[in-house]
């Protein structure tokens, strides 16, 4: 199989894992216990994606100015700061270690 076809049937696969959606029984997701696992699964995806995306390059980890961005808008949201703020305060601590030098 060449690479066309792999992805065609990756893109068949996917339309048919968001099909398979429309048949889950309306009283199944209308449970609260449902709501809350699908409420953590959310967060818990997000925030391994925010910290793979942090401290790693490729297949290494990484410790540059993305760490510090990182534990700045941890710090901005501790103090229940609105999402702006939080965005700002990440992109002016990685601004200022790269100015330093901390790549």
């Amino acid at each position: 199989m060449n690479l066309w076809m792999w992805l065609l049937l990756a893109c068949v696969l996917a339309y048919a894992w968001k099909l398979v959606g429309y048949f889950v029984p309306a009283r199944l997701l209308q449970n609260p216990r449902m709501s809350r696992v699908a409420g953590t699964m959310t967060i818990g995806l997000l925030a391994s994606l925010t910290v793979v995306n942090a401290v790693a390059t490729g297949q290494s980890l990484a410790l540059d100015a993305r760490l510090g961005a990182l534990v700045a808008a941890a710090i901005a949201l501790l103090f229940r700061a609105p999402f702006l703020v939080v965005v700002l305060a990440g992109a002016a601590a990685a601004a200022a270690l790269r100015l330093i030098g901390w790549n």
